[in-house]
C-alpha cells in the first residue's frame, strides 16, 4: 500500500527499511516523534496500532481501519476521520477539535476526557462509547447512535443532536445548555443532575427517563413524550411543555413556576409537593 504523507515524515531510519510492515512503519514514525500532521492515510489498515501522542492534526484518515488502535493523547484536530472504523479504540485525552467523524464507527471506544468541540459526528455510531468528562461543545451529532453511551459530566452545550439516538445513555451531571435535541430518542436515559437550560427538546422521546433534580429552566419540551418519566425534584421554571405527554410521570417536588402546560397530557401524574405557581394550562 502506498503511503503518502507530508514532507515532515522523513526519518532516515524508516527509509532504510527498518520498519517491517506498514503498521510498524507508522509506529516507528510516532516513536521518532515525526510530525504526521496533514498525513494522507485514507483507507489504511491501522488496526491495533500504537499512535499514542502522535500529531495527526488535519490528517486524512477517511475510511481508515483504526479498530483497537491506541490514540491516547493524540492530536487529531481538524482531521478527516469520516467513515473510519474506531471500534474499541482508545482515545483517552485525545484532541479532536473540529474533526470530521461523519459516519464513523466508534462502538465501544474509550474517549475519556477528549476534546471534541465543534467536531462533526453526524450519523456516527457511538453505541456503548465512553465519553466521560469530554468536551463536545457545539459538536454536531445529528442522527448519531449513542445507545448505552457513557456521557457523564460531558459538556454538550450548544451541540446539535437532532434525531440522535440516546436510548439508555448515561448523562448524569452533564451540561446540555442550549443543546438541540429536537426529535431525539432518549428513552430510558439517565439525566440525573443534568443542566438543560434553554435546551430544545421539541418532540423528543423521553419515556421512562430519569430526570432526577435536572435543571430544565426555560427548556422547550413542546410535544415531547415524557411518559412514566421520573422528574423528581426537577427544575422546570419557565419551561414550555405544551402538548407534551406526561402521563404516569413522577413530578414529585418538581418546580413548574411559570411553565406552560397547555394541552399537555397529565393523566396519572404525581404532582405531590410540586411547585405550580403561575402555571399555564392547569
Amino acid at each position: 500500500m502506498e503511503l503518502r504523507i507530508t514532507h515532515r515524515f522523513t526519518s532516515e531510519s524508516i527509509y532504510r527499511g527498518e520498519a517491517a510492515s506498514f503498521k510498524s512503519l507508522v509506529e516507528l514514525a510516532v516513536q521518532h516523534e515525526i510530525d504526521l500532521s496533514l498525513a494522507y492515510l485514507a483507507g489504511c489498515d491501522l488496526s491495533d496500532t500504537d499512535m499514542g501522542k502522535a500529531n495527526l492534526s488535519e490528517a486524512n484518515l477517511t475510511g481508515a481501519d483504526l479498530k483497537e488502535s491506541k490514540l491516547y493523547s493524540a492530536i487529531l484536530n481538524g482531521a478527516d476521520l469520516s467513515r473510519a472504523d474506531l471500534s474499541e479504540a482508545r482515545l483517552l485525552g485525545a484532541q479532536l477539535a473540529a474533526a470530521d467523524l461523519t459516519d464513523a464507527i466508534l462502538v465501544g471506544a474509550n474517549l475519556y476526557r477528549t476534546n471534541l468541540s465543534r467536531a462533526d459526528l453526524t450519523d456516527a455510531d457511538l453505541s456503548r462509547v465512553t465519553l466521560f468528562g469530554s468536551d463536545l461543545t457545539y459538536a454536531r451529532l445529528c442522527g448519531a447512535n449513542l445507545f448505552k453511551a457513557n456521557l457523564k459530566e460531558v459538556d454538550l452545550s450548544g451541540a446539535n443532536l437532532f434525531k440522535a439516538k440516546l436510548l439508555r445513555a448515561k448523562l448524569g451531571r452533564a451540561k446540555l445548555n442550549r443543546v438541540k435535541l429536537t426529535e431525539a430518542d432518549m428513552s430510558g436515559a439517565d439525566l440525573s443532575d443534568t443542566y438543560l437550560f434553554r435546551a430544545d427538546l421539541t418532540k423528543a422521546q423521553l419515556a421512562d427517563t430519569i430526570v432526577f433534580k435536572a435543571n430544565l429552566t426555560q427548556a422547550d419540551l413542546t410535544g415531547a413524550d415524557l411518559t412514566k418519566a421520573s422528574l423528581w425534584g426537577a427544575i422546570l421554571v419557565g419551561a414550555n411543555l405544551r402538548r407534551a405527554n406526561l402521563s404516569g410521570a413522577n413530578l414529585h417536588g418538581a418546580d413548574f413556576t411559570g411553565a406552560n402546560l397547555e394541552d399537555a397530557d397529565l393523566s396519572g401524574v404525581d404532582f405531590s409537593k410540586a411547585v405550580l405557581n403561575e402555571v399555564r394550562g392547569m
